[in-house]
């Protein structure tokens, strides 16, 4: 029995100070609290939900002994009061709660009007403009934001009474605004549609409190478009329709002939498409179809911006670029070259350190030799740059070549009818690019033009949805040079020399003599951070002279465990970028971003013109505004307090999210307890991410698994197919013209004769 369960509950009003850690699930929260009249902080523990640093509360519990944490007060009812004292009415205004009043905004409203300040906020806001530095339009954003934060107490108070995360009130309230509460009692399931942040199972929670029945048609459906979005998630463009009832069934509690109806009401919606077995969300389906219909009308269109090299003598061209570099094409390499520029679709595919980059150069040699023009893309920021430092070119992300204009037009403006001009496209790192973008990029070239596609399919595939690259080269249709030889590198080098071992599935070489290529045996994983901690704070700088932050990136095959993604940020945050009184600093949900700290985008966020994987800087964060500003290599972005759910700490990353980066030195745990997520191409992926050093921390047991587990997780696709199939069609349509019009000249002849 629980003793506590039977004490009388005590009262304790006061104010938030500080939120130590916050559960965004449950609102379970530790928080140090100031007791009214005290100056002093104590410890309260338990579901806080919707309350903020700041904000006083009447709270009721009982006290406890913890034995590691002492005394606490354990919360078992509270209610968010408006503060009664000037200090709270001051920490309540300064907590970045209202916009448009931060610290020093808040001192000045309070020292003027004391215990009197809310109501002159509420009832007759004109006043502030009495306060020094508190003019006409800083009143309007007050206002604006006072009652907006009404608003969203109200939502938060839904939200709160049905067990759900308040954390995404401001969220649902940005999106419907006075709309907010009739959404989330009558359509629930709009959330998972329209808001980033909220899915099918918070949806559902809120449908399900509201007395939604567990076989209502609209909560299969919507349960039905979840579980397919989840494969998409997984890599997948598809799924099969039996794998789909099952996980459907699994997630909803329904049974299989509701998940089918349920499909089949969708395909009549045209929200997914049914093909033979396989079920896609409709704009995959049509992704795909496109991307191997627009392959094909490129490849065999016979219309070129390049004639002039139908008829080059490639002798002379190889002896000219002799004269213009010391690199040396071997037959490869000039095979790759004459291929992208009399070809219409080409592929050029290689590890690292063959020569993908020298061929490249050539390439635009020659065309600028004949004066043709040239666009060079790459899937991410970091890859584009490294494409322009490695080509001495202008690169760009395939996003900015598309031109996507999210204020405008919501979509990208090069397309059929306003195609790239580009006599070449040259796309590096292809691997990484998925279906949806494929399709985009391939809808904005002229058919007149040349694509070519640069990349290394041993790689780990695209984040987003599909396997485009090894598609294209499983299909056998576009024409494509490998390029397998290593040349020299310097013979105390080993990080090139251990990645074609890591590729060829041999384990990869540690010598006492290494300078770029290190392993430190460690096999516990409370350890094994321990160690990544010394090795980027102290061991790295120190030897090699390289920043911890700047120049060394850590990477993680998993996000959870003591030497997983999440807790790996938590302690080198905490290393690398301490709190100190002058930084600032802000939280959201269990984060605690600080001016200073390392940032990684989630998602694809095209207003902003940021995208899932680009690498940014805390550099300014603005109580008053409710922002945070971010440093993406120079170009400076907004984020409102709501909008840090797209933001993880990037002090680590998973290797997945590292693709297309080059990082000066890469520390990677490896250990056995990753078993299920140890596989060849991660740690191939994860090893040519490095320039100069990388130090594995964890034991050759566990590096042996990864190289001999070459099974990658197949995903369903269907593009290879759907290219051999056209390309078939298109071969039997030719045959069939060639022998038509062979008829039609002997009937002619005969008809002469």
């Amino acid at each position: 029995m629980n003793v506590s369960q039977n004490l009388p509950l005590l009262p304790l009003n006061g104010v938030i100070e500080r939120i130590t850690f916050y559960n965004e699930e449950n609102g379970y929260t530790v928080a140090r609290f100031v007791p009214e009249g005290k100056s002093y902080t104590v410890t309260v523990i338990g579901n806080l939900m919707g309350a903020s640093v700041g904000e006083s509360l009447a709270l009721q519990g009982i006290w406890t002994n913890h034995p590691a944490h002492g005394r606490q007060f354990e919360i078992k009812k509270f209610t968010i009061q408006l503060p009664a004292t000037i200090e709270g009415i001051r920490k309540y205004l300064g907590s970045g709660l209202i916009k448009g009043i931060g610290p020093v905004t808040a001192k000045r409203i309070v020292d003027y009007f004391g215990l009197d300040t809310l109501d002159v906020i509420e009832n007759d806001i004109a006043r502030l403009n009495q306060v020094d530095g508190v003019g006409g339009k800083r009143i309007e954003i007050i206002q604006k934001g006072w009652a907006e934060q009404k608003q969203i107490k109200e939502v938060m108070m839904f939200l709160s009474s049905h067990g759900v995360s308040t954390a995404l009130a401001v969220k649902i309230y940005k999106q419907y605004a006075d709309g907010a509460l009739h959404v989330l009692k009558n359509e629930p399931y709009r959330l998972a549609r329209d808001i980033y942040g909220i899915g099918f199972l918070t949806a559902d929670k809120i449908a399900r409190a509201l007395g939604m029945k567990e076989d209502d048609p609209a909560r299969i459906e919507a349960g039905v478009e979840y579980v397919l979005a989840k494969f998409i998630d997984d890599g997948h463009v598809f799924a099969e329709r039996g794998a789909l009832v099952d996980k459907a069934r699994e997630a909803l509690g329904a049974q299989d002939v509701q998940v089918n109806s349920a499909i089949d009401r969708l395909a009549l919606q045209e929200q997914v498409v049914i093909e033979d077995d396989a079920i896609y969300l409709t704009p995959f389906h049509i992704a795909e179809k496109n991307t191997a219909k627009r392959l094909l009308e490129l490849k065999q269109n016979r219309g070129t911006r390049l004639a002039d090299f139908q008829k080059v003598s490639w002798e002379k061209a190889w002896a000219w670029l002799i004269t213009q570099s010391p690199n040396h094409l071997t037959d490869k390499q000039q095979d790759a070259v004459r291929i992208a520029l009399t070809e219409k679709v080409s592929i050029l595919t290689g590890g690292p350190g063959t020569g993908k980059t020298t061929t490249v150069r050539a390439i635009i040699q020659l065309l600028k030799a004949k004066h043709k023009t040239f666009k060079l893309a790459a899937p991410t920021g970091r890859a584009a740059k490294r494409l322009s430092e490695a080509t001495g070119e202008q690169a760009q992300t395939l996003h900015r070549l598309l031109e996507f204009k999210p204020f405008e037009h919501k979509k990208f403006l090069r397309d059929r009818d306003n195609p790239l001009d580009a006599d070449l496209i040259i796309v590096d790192e292809t691997s990484m690019i998925d279906l949806l973008l494929m399709n985009a990029l391939l809808k904005a070239v002229d058919l007149t033009s040349h694509v070519l596609f640069v990349g290394d399919p041993d790689q780990l595939p695209s984040v987003g949805a599909g396997n485009v690259l090894k598609d294209m080269l499983a299909s056998q249709v576009i024409p494509v040079v490998a390029l397998d030889v290593i040349f020299r590198q310097d013979e105390t080098s080993l990080i090139v020399t251990n990645a074609h071992r890591i590729n060829h599935g041999e384990m990869p070489l540690f010598r006492d003599d290494a300078r770029d290529f290190f392993l430190f045996a460690e096999e516990d994983a409370e350890k094994a951070a321990a160690r990544i901690v010394e090795l980027v704070t102290t061991r790295i700088p120190k030897r090699f002279g390289l920043n911890g932050v700047i120049d060394v990136q850590v990477l993680s095959p998993m996000h959870r465990g003591q030497a997983g993604v999440g807790e790996l940020n938590h302690v080198l945050q905490t290393a690398l970028n301490p709190p100190a009184p002058a930084k600032r600093e802000t939280r959201h949900g269990s984060r605690t971003f600080r001016v200073g700290d390392k940032v990684l985008q989630t998602r694809n966020n095209y207003d902003k013109q940021i995208f899932n994987g680009d690498l940014g800087r805390v550099v300014e964060i603005d109580f008053e505004e409710q922002s945070v500003e971010i440093d993406f290599e120079g170009a400076r972005v907004l984020y409102e307090f709501s909008e840090l759910d797209e933001l993880v700490h990037a002090f680590a990353m998973s290797v997945h999210k590292s693709q297309g980066s080059e990082y000066r030195a890469v520390v990677l745990p490896i250990l056995t307890q990753h078993y299920m997520l140890l596989q060849r191409n991660l740690l191939y992926t994860a090893v040519t991410r490095a320039k100069q050093l990388v130090v594995i921390v964890g034991s050759k047991k566990a590096i042996g698994m990864a190289v001999r587990n070459n099974k990658i997780a197949q995903r369903n696709t269907r593009l290879a197919e759907r290219l051999k199939a056209e390309n078939d069609a298109s071969n039997v349509k030719r045959e069939t013209s060639t022998v038509t019009r062979q008829r039609r000249a002997e009937y002619r002849t005969e008809s002469v004769n």
